[in-house]
């Protein structure tokens, strides 16, 4: 290949760098999607499936609706479940936080809640798996609970996407 004469040697090695960089980068394609029952809206980094499935939230059984859309290795998803009632939601919000750091092995790493909202960030590996990193917000609104959550090797989360993720979600 030849070099124009116009850049130099250093220019068209950090330009050859930086095209190679963005072939390797992942594309977030974000869009903002619904709940299947409007019940909230996100920005979505690719076009999201969806799955509804009976699971058992530290002995009450509900039917819990996931969207989640995956980029290279990382996993973007809301989870919904319906309740009862308010304090069946604060519980159910409490075991879906429980199984998730279970499901990774994990450790808290950081956690912090106000009102009906709980943050946090927990490291692990699951059973024959690869470490990964778990960040994740449990809300609990009137009679719904709610998971939103980032999963992947640590090294293939990046701050901002999960940051454009999370700040997305909103209920009506």
């Amino acid at each position: 290949m030849k070099i124009p004469r116009s850049i130099s040697l250093k220019q068209f090695a950090t330009l050859l760098l930086l095209t190679s960089l963005a072939a390797c980068t992942p594309s977030h394609d974000w869009r903002e999607v619904r709940g299947s029952d409007a019940s909230f809206s996100v920005l979505m980094p690719a076009k999201p499936s969806t799955l509804t499935r009976q699971i058992d939230l530290d002995g009450i059984n509900v039917s819990m609706t996931m969207l989640a859309a995956e980029i290279d290795t990382v996993t973007y998803a809301v989870g919904s479940v319906d309740l009862a009632d308010n304090g069946a939601a604060k519980l159910a919000v409490l075991a879906m936080k429980t199984a998730m750091v279970k499901n990774i092995n994990g450790t808290i790493l950081h956690e912090k809640s106000a009102g009906g909202t709980t943050d946090l960030e927990a490291s692990g590996a699951p059973t024959g798996g690869a470490p990964r990193l778990l960040i994740a917000r449990f809300i609990s609104d009137k009679q719904r609970a709610y998971q939103i959550i980032v999963t992947g090797p640590q090294k293939a989360i990046a701050r901002e996407q999960v940051d454009t993720f999370m700040t997305s979600f909103k209920l009506p």
